[in-house]
């Protein structure tokens, strides 16, 4: 695997102040944020320096039922041949369910889901990654999650998960030393437990982020320092292999450029002071961490077709009682899908106020209380963009907001992204001549 070196996750915010970091080896950009014929000035001044770029997704949802979208999965090639990436990363996880396999309502996460280890949930996942790797021009690495919930009728643990799925593809890992600390403290998962069991001779890269504890549950948000706990497991990893690259996050909330070249210079000193005489040699692929699999080594999987039509059923029945308000699945820990689904709005009402920035611009402080209402009775089933358009209907037929001015301001905005499709009945052609009416009353 190519050496990487340190690097930090470009984001807009932060491109001037990464540009003059000492010591960047490599960025990694959210693959969904870049456009292959418009790149940023930034990622390409990067590139002319040698510094390597590689995109990141986090949309193909490579763990749903689905096999993976055709069209995301171009995008993803074409942003790795724009940027002349040695590799491109996407996450073992769900981000929509429902459609065609359960005749039910297509609905979207708007973030990560973990799936459960099972061996109808690793058959999907070996074959969703084949058919990417075929698809994409550079090999690809897949990351462990962060998980706030824990699926009931497990049969595996994450390590035996992770070595199981590169056995059988081939496919790299990315790990996520943040996403074990964070699954530690939310499900009791052992990180040195973790480490013992995958394949960390299949390591691409390590991430590395911070996040808080609220009331016994980690939220992994990139947005805080790295704790020292998450250093400790990256410690423990690079004694026992030297990663080929070490990453760090931060995804809002932005320090000044001095603490986070401090926070690289921790995540530098971690790796080569952990670094003992057994690192970097790898792990006998043979060593046994097959054993211990209730009923002993998996053998051969399921069916695809029918371990998809039960995964199906699964994440559906999930994802529509965190974003639906239906009914949890049995064996679900209920505190926990409270709050698993209260992160999801909060996330999906970030995401639309950077999606379209206007909207918290005319809405003021009424912006969040305001979604939040919103996202409570109308899952999102079309991408952030379309979720934008949805809530500025939902306040206009509602008369909101109260200020005409700002009303009017609204108004615009959605009649200037909607098109001029012809509206002929329905609530968007109430939500027309309410808009044609605010218009005449100026």
């Amino acid at each position: 695997m190519r050496r990487l070196g340190t690097g930090i996750g470009w984001r807009p915010e932060i491109a001037d102040a990464v540009e003059a970091m000492p010591g960047i080896d490599w960025v990694e950009a959210v693959a969904e944020n870049v456009c292959p014929g418009h790149l940023p000035d930034s990622l390409l001044r990067l590139r002319e320096r040698g510094v390597t770029v590689v995109p990141h997704g986090v949309s193909l949802g490579l763990g749903g039922a689905d096999r993976p979208d055709e069209g995301r999965l171009t995008a993803l090639a074409e942003r790795a041949l724009a940027l002349g990436s040695p590799l491109v990363t996407e996450h073992i996880a769900f981000v929509r369910a429902g459609g065609d396999l359960t005749a039910t309502q297509p609905l979207e996460a708007g973030h990560l889901l973990p799936v459960p280890r099972t061996r109808d949930a690793l058959a999907v996942l070996c074959e969703n990654v084949r058919i990417a790797q075929d698809a994409l021009p550079v090999p690809l690495a897949v990351e462990n999650i962060a998980a706030l919930i824990s699926w009931p009728g497990e049969e595996m643990t994450e390590g035996q998960f992770l070595y199981e799925l590169v056995e059988r593809t081939g496919v790299r890992l990315l790990i996520d030393v943040a996403n074990l600390h964070t699954n530690h403290v939310n499900r009791g998962e052992d990180p040195a437990k973790a480490l013992d069991e995958l394949p960390v001779e299949a390591i691409a890269y390590v991430h590395v982020a911070g996040g808080f504890e609220r009331a016994g549950v980690w939220h992994d948000s990139h947005a805080h320092p790295v704790p020292e706990p998450v250093l400790a497991i990256l410690a423990d990893l690079a004694s026992r292999v030297t990663p080929p690259g070490v990453l760090l996050e931060r995804d809002e909330n932005f320090p000044e450029p001095a603490e986070l070249e401090r926070e690289l210079d921790a995540i530098r000193a971690t790796v080569w002071g952990a670094a003992g005489p057994g690192a970097g040699s790898g792990v006998d692929p043979a060593d046994g961490r097959r054993e211990g699999l209730p009923g002993g080594p998996l053998g051969e999987l399921p069916p695809t077709a029918a371990a998809r039509q039960r995964s199906a059923l699964a994440q559906a029945a999930l994802l529509s009682a965190l974003v639906a308000g239906t009914p949890a699945p049995e064996g679900f820990d209920r505190v926990r899908l409270k709050v698993q689904s209260q992160a999801l709005a909060a996330k999906r009402a970030d995401v639309v106020a950077k999606v379209a920035p206007e909207l918290p611009g005319i809405l003021g402080a009424a912006y969040r209380a305001d979604f939040l209402a919103y996202a409570h009775s109308r899952p999102m089933t079309g991408g952030y963009r379309q979720d934008a358009l949805g809530f500025a209907e939902y306040l206009l037929l509602a008369g909101r907001p109260e200020d005409a001015d700002a009303r009017a301001r609204l108004s615009d905005w959605w009649l200037e992204r909607s098109g001029p499709a012809p509206l002929s009945r329905g609530p968007a052609a109430r939500l027309l001549q309410a808009t044609r009416r605010v218009l005449l009353r100026r």
